[in-house]
């Protein structure tokens, strides 16, 4: 029986954001804005980082990365999404399905311990700005991203391959606008015991210890603002870790709503509504350009 689901199921539905025809067509046009204007900044921070030899620097390179991420879970969801507005059948292929949750788990995993990254690469330049260029090197800065790839990459091929060789009922709509891990593993019929205890472990570790990495990062960091005596210098500080720690703030509330909770149907709801959120944060980081102007800042002995 389970072979025959496996060969039979081709397809699934997707219910999207909503189901009333007349919202389709508004929907539709905001969120087209929304994925046009994410497309646009990220791609112009990639290729402003490039171009402008000023911003060779080390929080410019997890800056880019992290546009890098934005604009690839955001196009693994985008385009799929806008189309299903305009089309009666919200179907997508059992190996598209595949694919989109592969890219999509990827590059979340990635930003998660990139916005770590780069709060450790804050701590270090506000409160060690001598020793910065000897400590954020550039194989330092290269391996940390490198490390983030793999780790995300591994992670999410091992969720999606469990998923995918397990067999599923014959009922195939997905209580999402994409393909995500939550809401396929309500649609198998074989024992998701396992699956579930390892998305339980990796997530609250994927979880904790980079909010950890940031929480410790800031700590110390607001430990040095409190100690300078110049308050042109404590209020510049604190303008330049307030865009990333929204982003921070905005990034991780949203994975505690998708992940997090006890999953119901009212909180596959709750998801539902955190995606949207999430798609349509484009990153604020890109007032982090005058990040450069705290390089000089020495915390107080």
């Amino acid at each position: 029986m389970e072979q025959q689901n496996l060969t039979v199921l081709k397809e699934f539905i997707l219910m999207g954001i909503t189901d009333h025809p007349e919202l389709q067509a508004p929907f539709f046009v905001v969120f087209l804005i929304i994925y046009v204007v994410s497309v646009v900044g990220n791609l112009g921070m990639i290729i402003l980082t490039k171009v402008d030899s000023r911003l060779q620097t080390p929080m410019y390179f997890f800056l880019t990365h992290l546009a890098f991420t934005d604009l690839s879970y955001s196009t693994a969801v985008g385009p799929k999404m806008l189309v299903n507005f305009l089309v009666d059948q919200h179907t997508i292929s059992y190996n598209w399905c595949a694919t989109q949750l592969t890219f999509f788990n990827t590059f979340m995993t990635s930003e998660l311990f990139l916005l770590s990254a780069m709060a450790y690469d804050r701590y270090v330049a506000i409160c060690n700005p001598l020793l910065y260029t000897v400590i954020m090197s550039q194989r330092l800065c290269q391996l940390l991203v490198a490390i983030s790839y793999l780790y995300s990459v591994f992670l999410s091929l091992m969720f999606t391959i469990k998923i995918f060789i397990l067999s599923f009922c014959g009922y195939n709509v997905i209580r999402h606008f994409y393909c995500d891990i939550l809401p396929l593993i309500t649609l198998l019929c074989s024992d998701t015991h396992e699956i579930k205890l390892l998305i339980l472990i990796f997530a609250a570790f994927n979880f904790v210890s980079s909010l950890l990495i940031v929480l410790g990062s800031y700590t110390l960091i607001l430990a040095a603002i409190l100690r300078m005596h110049s308050a042109e210098g404590r209020h510049k500080a604190f303008s330049t870790c307030g865009s990333h720690l929204t982003v921070v703030a905005v990034f991780y509330g949203t994975i505690f709503f998708m992940y997090m909770q006890p999953k119901s149907k009212v909180s596959l709801d709750t998801d539902k509504m955190a995606s949207i959120l999430h798609f349509g944060d484009t990153h604020a980081e890109s007032h982090d350009l005058q990040f450069e102007e705290q390089r000089g800042e020495k915390c107080p002995n």
